[in-house]
């Protein structure tokens, strides 16, 4: 600190108790009165060293009379020591002399002569005392060298009246500073005064959002408002993705002394000011708030315009900047889990409405596609059948229905390791592959595998085009989706069972004759014809009786597994009751049946162990018959094979109805 500063801060006290004693006497007519009662006292004549010089500079630039020009002077402090002089003196000449006068000056309280001859010249040193004007103490002494013959003719005088007029210099400049100090306390006060005006406005407007983006908004805004020549960038984390032109995902790399790096790790403002001509500083002030560090915004402002006040108020801002973003952070994170709970409710809804496997995986590809807001959704399952996972649904239309080979893509990974995948850039990922990603050029992906039952049956995936798109928030979500989906999936496939249960026998494995009733219901309402063809094994009630009924039941087994694969795929065939067998044969007519029946008899004789026959009735419908009922049809199917079994088994007979005069099979 300067002695000149020293001293403004010093003499703070006195001044202000002189200004008290200006207002306790009353108020002058003269407004500027007081600042002429200003004095400095003792306790500043230490730091008043560099007002001194000031204002001995100023006196001799003001000039002085002409027959003074061959005068020589210096000024000391009030202990005596060497300040300031003139040309001549501060070549130290004689200054040890100016000294010791100087110290007898001060110790008389009295101006002070002395005599000296230099290159035959005779000259008088003469030291003058220069006093307070409020309790006349002596702050300094003010020493003139002159011609001997100069101070016998008025040069003490005029030495005196200068000493004066240096005085009168000295308080000029006093005062001036005084002001000046004045004027910054009060720029100082106001300043600040209007900062705080502006942060209040600033809390107010940002608090009374509960928008994220308006909150970034608004404080971006108040302080280009504030610094219009400045540049301001904000990093923000990539939990949150904004459109403003001034917030930017925060850098894959910093440099380990970015004002930026550090602010975020330390949660600190940073301040770098670069070289002495680099005119240019440089901010990094931390958006936080009681959970942690969000971003930091980076700010690169002229010097000049730059003070310290500005950091302190800037760090307010940020800080209520970061308590404002998380407040509407916390409110966008309520809103957006009600939102998920309604769409999981949605979806739980819609996936029960049905129990098709089919139209679950519709249901889910649709509500993913349009709950995540992503550009494609590909859900694979498990194919059995294929031996791989088949895309399923798929809204890129060229993967739709394709297999995807274990060990292969993103897909078959997640599937593989039955772990949730979260990729931010795939451009990024080495070794990474994916049909999907490639084939549609998306760059974000989120991809969990279906578990049914606490088994992984296939994996749903999310992609979109932007990187960075899908956040933390997503990635958890999606997987508490396939949570439902999976459970729906699950109770679809466990539906589907009990149905193959409740509409098979279980000792052939044939449909049984409830489904096939229904099934020939449906067929009379859109064909024109169909045949029903009943099977009954001959005798075998002695051979239960000869071989015992575990041979019986395998017996009725293999004769089962003859007749399902003497008929077509669309074909049904059921357990009629006991060891009768019904075959439906849908748009097929009373002569093609009787080809399938022969096949069957024929097989059945040939290939059962031990040996069995069968028998055989044909009925057949036609649209151009009255309506047939279901009922109808079996009576006559089973009319006929007790024809074919009064005219000794192991024959096909054709209902008399539609074949008449036909007692034996022709083909016996």
């Amino acid at each position: 600190m300067s002695e000149q500063e020293a001293y403004g801060h010093k003499d703070m006290d006195s001044r202000m108790l002189l200004q008290d004693k200006r207002h306790s006497g009353g108020e002058s007519e003269d407004p500027a009165a007081w600042l002429r009662e200003t004095d400095i006292v003792s306790h500043d004549f230490p730091y008043a060293a560099s007002l001194i010089a000031d204002s001995f500079r100023e006196w001799q630039g003001q000039g002085v009379p002409s027959f003074t020009e061959s005068w020589s002077w210096c000024v000391l402090n009030f202990e005596g020591d060497w300040i300031e002089s003139d040309s001549e003196f501060r070549q130290g000449r004689w200054r040890s002399e100016w000294e010791a006068a100087a110290g007898v000056c001060l110790q008389t309280g009295s101006i002070h002569t002395a005599e000296i001859v230099e290159e035959g010249q005779a000259y008088t040193l003469l030291v003058l005392p220069i006093f307070t004007r409020g309790h006349g103490e002596i702050f300094a002494v003010l020493g003139c060298r002159m011609p001997a013959e100069q101070y016998d003719m008025g040069g003490r005088h005029t030495a005196e009246a200068m000493s004066m007029h240096f005085q009168t210099c000295f308080y000029h400049t006093f005062e001036h500073v005084f002001v000046s100090d004045l004027a910054g306390v009060h720029l100082h006060a106001e300043r600040e005064g209007s900062r705080r005006s502006l942060l209040f406005q600033i809390v107010q407007r940002m608090h009374d959002n509960i928008d994220v983006d308006a909150v970034l908004t608004e404080v971006i805004d108040s302080i280009a408002a504030m610094y219009p020549g400045a540049r301001l960038d904000l990093f923000m984390s990539q939990d949150h993705r904004s459109t403003h032109p001034q917030v930017k995902p925060l850098p894959r790399q910093w440099a380990s002394n970015d004002v930026c790096a550090r602010a975020f790790k330390d949660g600190k403002v940073i301040l770098h000011t670069g070289r002495e001509d680099n005119a240019t500083v440089e901010v990094g002030l931390p958006l936080g708030g009681k959970q942690g560090v969000y971003g930091v915004f980076h700010m690169l402002l002229d010097k000049r315009s730059f003070h310290e006040l500005d950091l302190s108020f800037l760090s307010m801002v940020a800080d209520t900047a970061g308590t404002a973003f998380e407040n509407a952070k916390l409110y966008e994170r309520s809103n957006q889990l009600i939102r998920e709970l309604r769409m999981s409710n949605e979806l739980t809804q819609r996936l029960n409405q049905s129990l098709r496997l089919g139209d679950i995986f519709q249901f889910a590809f649709e509500e993913l596609l349009a709950m995540f807001e992503a550009d494609y959704c590909c859900i694979l399952h498990k194919n059995e059948e294929r031996g791989g996972l088949e895309v399923i649904a798929c809204n890129h239309l060229p993967l739709l229905g394709e297999l995807v080979e274990t060990g292969q893509g993103l897909g078959s990974k997640v599937y593989g390791s039955g772990e949730p995948l979260l990729m931010s850039d795939y451009k990024y990922a080495v070794g990474q592959t994916s049909a999907l990603m490639d084939a549609t050029g998306s760059q974000s992906l989120i991809a969990t595998p279906l578990c049914v039952g606490g088994e992984v049956r296939g994996a749903i995936m999310l992609a979109h085009k932007e990187a960075h798109f899908f956040s933390y928030d997503s990635y958890r979500l999606l997987q508490a989706m396939a949570g439902h989906i999976g459970l729906a999936v699950g109770n679809a496939r466990l539906h589907a069972e009990v149905r193959r249960l409740a509409n098979r026998d279980t000792l052939t494995g044939l449909f049984a004759r409830h489904y096939l009733d229904e099934e020939i219901k449906q067929r009379q309402s859109k064909d024109f014809c169909g045949t029903l063809i009943v099977v009954d094994i001959d005798q075998f009630k002695m051979v239960n009786d000869t071989y015992g009924h575990q041979k019986g039941d395998k017996i009725l087994r293999q004769v089962s597994e003859i007749v399902k694969s003497s008929i077509r795929q669309g074909d049904v065939a059921a357990r009629w009751g006991g060891e009768e067998l019904a075959v439906y044969l849908p748009q097929l007519g009373v002569q093609q049946a009787v080809f399938v029946g022969e096949r069957i008899r024929k097989r059945v004789m040939g290939e059962t162990e031990p040996c069995v026959t069968v028998s055989c009735g044909i009925a057949e419908w036609s649209w151009t018959d009255e309506r047939v009922s279901v009922e109808s049809l079996f009576y006559r199917a089973d009319m006929a094979l007790y024809e074919a079994k009064n005219n000794g088994r192991n024959q096909v007979v054709i209902d008399n109805k539609m074949l008449e005069n036909t007692s034996k099979n022709p083909w016996a």
